[in-house]
């Protein structure tokens, strides 16, 4: 962790993938105030028909999610930017209606997250990790 997860009802290619992994791995490191390094990000396309919104009455809608699982401690104004700018980045990799897509946060103290290359747990989060080196 952090990690982001997104599924989506469609199918796309590598390339695609990789380029929107990269968008969120930028837009994950400016808003969230760390290094890219961190963050794991899968996109599972599992096709149409594959993610759904319910609703009362009518049909379900084909939809997206995205979850992020991070460390505890930032704003809900900066969970918020976060949460709209990934919206934005699969609605213009996708051509998706942004309505139909959903961001849920998980999020966990440091020691919930284990990272080889720190060479162990994470810490706390405390603000503006940018610069932090990494082993």
């Amino acid at each position: 962790m952090p990690s982001i997860q997104v599924d989506l009802p469609l199918t796309a290619d590598e390339a695609t993938k990789r380029a929107l992994a990269q968008r969120i791995g930028q837009l994950y490191g400016d808003i969230m105030q760390v290094g890219m390094d961190l963050l794991t990000v899968s996109i599972h396309d599992v096709g149409v028909g594959g993610v759904w919104r319910c609703h009362e009455s009518g049909p379900p809608t084909p939809s997206g999610l995205i979850m992020c699982d991070i460390r505890k401690g930032r704003p809900p104004e900066t969970r918020a930017l976060l949460a709209q700018s990934l919206i934005d980045a699969c609605v213009e990799a996708f051509d998706l209606d942004a309505v139909w897509l959903k961001v849920e946060f998980t999020q966990h103290d440091g020691d919930e997250m284990y990272h080889p290359h720190l060479g162990g747990f994470n810490t706390d989060w405390s603000g503006d990790e940018r610069q932090r080196a990494v082993n």
